[in-house]
């Protein structure tokens, strides 16, 4: 499955995320700050949808209500 999603609140502009059975394969950001999230998109990798929703859902970024990591959780929410 892929997902395509554009997160809100952030700087990132989009997402394009791999899954199968459950488990992440891949994850791609337009945007946003390259190192971290490649850094983050990496360390996903492999990783089961659920753990990564527990693990990212909730950061914040400085006083914005979101980051990408929370917006990359609410887009793995598409996939359960």
């Amino acid at each position: 499955m892929t997902i395509q999603y554009t997160p809100r609140g952030v700087c990132s502009r989009a997402f394009q995320i791999q899954v199968e059975d459950g488990v992440i394969q891949d994850i791609r950001v337009e945007g946003g700050c390259d190192g971290n999230l490649k850094g983050l998109s990496s360390l996903l990798k492999g990783m089961k949808v659920e753990e990564a929703i527990g693990r990212l859902e909730g950061i914040r970024c400085g006083p914005r209500p979101t980051s990408c990591p929370d917006q990359l959780a609410q887009a793995l929410k598409t996939a359960i």
